[in-house]
């Protein structure tokens, strides 16, 4: 699996850290100190597209809503389809 070659301590310690954050006010908190502004809204705007994609949206409308661009929208395809079901589980949760 895919997943075994990223996994190591340090990313072990990152994940269980956010796994401690407990509301939307201190994931803003803790992203805003590990991460640059550009790398919180590309992760955003992957999972929009994820959803979008989801949804039955085309390529044009996503790239007009999200602004993503073509390969970034096809990645994020290409992993709904065949990746490790990260963004449908996540979004499957966000629904209910």
């Amino acid at each position: 699996m895919q997943l075994d070659k990223l996994r190591d301590r340090s990313l072990d310690r990152l994940f269980e850290a956010v796994l401690t954050l407990q509301s939307v006010e201190e994931c803003y908190r803790f992203f805003d100190d590990l991460c640059t502004v550009g790398e919180i809204k590309s992760l955003a705007q992957r999972l929009e597209v994820a959803r979008m994609l989801r949804k039955g949206c085309t390529y044009h409308q996503i790239e007009a809503d999200t602004g993503a661009s073509t390969a970034t929208i096809s990645r994020v395809k290409r992993c709904l389809h065949y990746g490790s079901d990260g963004y449908s589980m996540v979004l499957d949760r966000l629904k209910e």
